[in-house]
């Protein structure tokens, strides 16, 4: 009796992931048949200069609950055989491109864009946003919490220790911690 329940259980967990596949790829998502999408992903394409957002996911790419992808009308771009952990957030405002075979943790942040700061006279929330692209490459490790500013560049292989800030370029094979962030060692 336990496997009949178990059983069923398994066919209704199958149908509600492709039943969200179905629902990405219709509201305009680019995603490979064979990633992993839990509940409570939230994407949004957006437009900005009458341009809409695009997301690109490739295969075997795994996103877990909670995960934001926000395109605010920019692009994010995620490699092959990718996992973001719980309540992972980017937008995509400048641009993100995330390579192959990296792990974004839970309460990561990847933010491609900031704030124009103008005088006292204008009232911050209506100055325009600045694009900053971000890049990580192939093989990175952001852990737990790691905050990623606009305009950086993480080279292939990197590890970003948890709660770390990157604010500057991280160059491939190091290992970086701390707030704002810093070259510790290297991968050998």
């Amino acid at each position: 009796m336990i496997n009949i329940f178990k059983n069923i259980w398994l066919k209704i967990q199958v149908i509600q992931q492709k039943w969200r596949l179905f629902l990405l790829r219709v509201f305009g998502v680019e995603i490979d048949y064979s990633c992993l999408i839990s509940a409570n992903v939230v994407t949004s394409l957006g437009y900005s200069k009458g341009n809409r957002g695009k997301i690109k996911i490739r295969a075997k790419t795994q996103l877990s609950h909670g995960v934001t992808l926000e395109c605010w009308g920019g692009n994010i771009d995620i490699g092959e055989n990718v996992y973001f952990g719980p309540y992972a957030v980017i937008y995509g405002h400048g641009g993100v491109k995330i390579g192959k075979d990296s792990l974004i943790a839970m309460h990561c942040r990847i933010i491609s864009s900031n704030h124009t700061i103008s005088d006292r006279k204008t009232r911050i929330r209506s100055c325009p946003d600045i694009m900053l692209p971000v890049t990580i490459g192939e093989d990175v490790w952001l852990s737990a919490g790691v905050t990623i500013l606009g305009g950086v560049t993480i080279g292939d292989g990197c590890v970003v220790g948890a709660g770390a800030v990157v604010t500057k370029d991280l160059p491939p094979y190091s290992i970086a911690v701390g707030v704002p962030a810093r070259v510790i060692k290297e991968r050998l």
